[in-house]
């Protein structure tokens, strides 16, 4: 394994923030010197990083000749596009540009699981994260989910589970031997790529110098390309071969399967939704991929209840679910989830959707919504055009607040309804972020809960 000289280079770190201020603790745990840049003048956290970091010199906004003559090599962090001005004259000028994940990958002294996808990624690197902590091993997670991934790095870690954004992945190298995954593919962050092939490109890189590839058998772009030589094994919801993972109905209960037997009964899973299952069989294939005991991911999956926000049990209000899905933020996510909450006899989804367009396309959610969602109420930026796209296959009505939202779904509902927040595009519009309009949507749920209650006790 290469290992780099990083004494020997005149390094700068490009962002001032989460992963930025990683980069320089990590590099200043080894007394190295290091430029702090940053496109904008003045970052939000640019006086804590010049209180954290007195020795760092700082170049904000522009950025002069002698900088670019200075440098070799630049830490880009992950939310600056590729095509930004900076990075195309550092390219013109042979500076070299990596990300975090470079620097992790070369010094993380424990097997990996990598993971990324264009959904349930976090549920899959915190399940994964779980079954490894009930086995007893010492495992850091994080990367895009959680703590930055140099953060994690220490000598008594025994395992590492990794989630990486298509961001990440871009300046990603070399993988060092790790177990990677692409869970599942369909169009996101189109605001940044050019088309979805770009989005693909990016996601493939999770694939360079792995060991051993998981991919998802209903989607054929989580298989790693030809140029790859990785060994895969395969999850999905159909029956499998020998060591891949699947389902399989026995005598009318449906069970989750792997490496030539039954593992558990699909009803004894604690996460919620049918989409879930998908997420079950891909936290056993990696965790059986990188030596997880049998009994241990089991016991996990009995009781792991998911992330907050990402199709997560609100409350049960007069026989109708309220789930808070609030980190679908991409029409994969939604029509996931749509297909996990739905009824085969009829539509039972009220569905609230909208926010600030990702540039989807919305009318990949036509034919889901069509079969199972009785009634559409849209919010935000979007919720025109999501009108647009949807008014002529089921009644939809444009809201102001999300607590008009939850008060009209509720009057909507009847007995066995579900009431699903899953909006389909980001939320910088109206609320701080994904988080801060699903808590939003929980407060405006419990409190018809609350109102339903007292005129029960009435």
């Amino acid at each position: 394994m290469v290992r780099t000289e990083w004494n020997s280079i005149s390094l700068a770190i490009l962002g001032i923030g989460a992963t930025g201020f990683s980069v320089a603790k990590f590099f200043e745990r080894q007394d190295i010197p290091f430029v702090f840049a940053d496109t904008r003048s003045n970052p939000p956290l640019l006086e804590e990083a010049k209180q954290k970091y007195p020795k760092a010199r700082f170049v904000l906004e522009r950025f002069d000749e002698c900088f670019f003559e200075s440098i070799e090599k630049m830490v880009v962090s992950p939310g600056i596009p590729p095509d930004n001005p900076i990075l195309e004259v550092a390219r013109e000028k042979g500076i070299k540009l990596i990300g975090d994940v470079t620097i992790f990958f070369e010094h993380a002294r424990a097997p990996i699981v990598a993971i990324t996808g264009s959904n349930g990624k976090s549920t899959v690197t915190s399940l994964i994260g779980e079954m490894a902590k009930k086995s007893g091993k010492k495992v850091g997670i994080g990367g895009n989910l959680g703590p930055p991934m140099l953060d994690l790095l220490d000598k008594k870690t025994e395992l590492y589970v990794i989630e990486l954004s298509s961001f990440q992945l871009e300046l990603a190298e070399d993988c060092q031997g790790a177990v990677s995954a692409i869970l599942n593919l369909s169009p996101d962050h189109l605001d940044r790529y050019e088309s979805f092939e770009h989005y693909h490109s990016a996601k493939q890189r999770i694939f360079i110098g792995a060991v051993k590839a998981v991919v998802n058998r209903q989607d054929v772009k989580t298989y790693p390309s030809s140029k790859h030589n990785v060994a895969v094994t395969s999850f999905g919801v159909d029956l499998p071969e020998a060591d891949d993972f699947g389902l399989c109905d026995q005598l009318d209960e449906l069970w989750l399967v792997g490496s030539g037997k039954r593992l558990l009964r699909a009803q004894d899973l604690a996460l919620m939704g049918k989409h879930n299952m998908q997420n079950a069989l891909a936290g056993l294939a990696l965790g059986s991929c990188v030596g997880l005991p049998e009994d241990s991911m089991i016991e996990t999956l009995r009781e792991f209840r998911g992330l907050p926000h990402r199709c997560e049990r609100v409350a049960y209000i007069d026989r109708v679910l309220y789930i808070d899905d609030s980190k679908a933020t991409n029409v994969g996510a939604v029509c996931a989830a749509i297909s996990g909450f739905s009824m085969i006899s009829r539509r039972n989804i009220i569905l609230i959707a909208g926010g600030q367009s990702k540039h989807d396309d919305f009318g990949a959610l036509r034919d889901p919504v069509r079969k199972s969602v009785k009634y559409c109420l849209l919010l935000g930026q979007a919720s025109y055009e999501l009108s647009q796209t949807l008014g002529d296959v089921v009644p939809v009505r444009c809201m102001d607040t999300i607590e008009e939202c939850v008060a009209s779904a509720h009057a909507e509902a009847k007995p066995d309804d579900v009431v699903l927040l899953s909006p389909a595009c980001a939320s910088f519009d109206m609320f701080l972020d994904f988080a801060d309009r699903g808590v939003q949507f929980q407060r405006a749920v419990r409190d018809i809960h609350n109102q339903y209650s007292s005129r029960e006790a009435l």
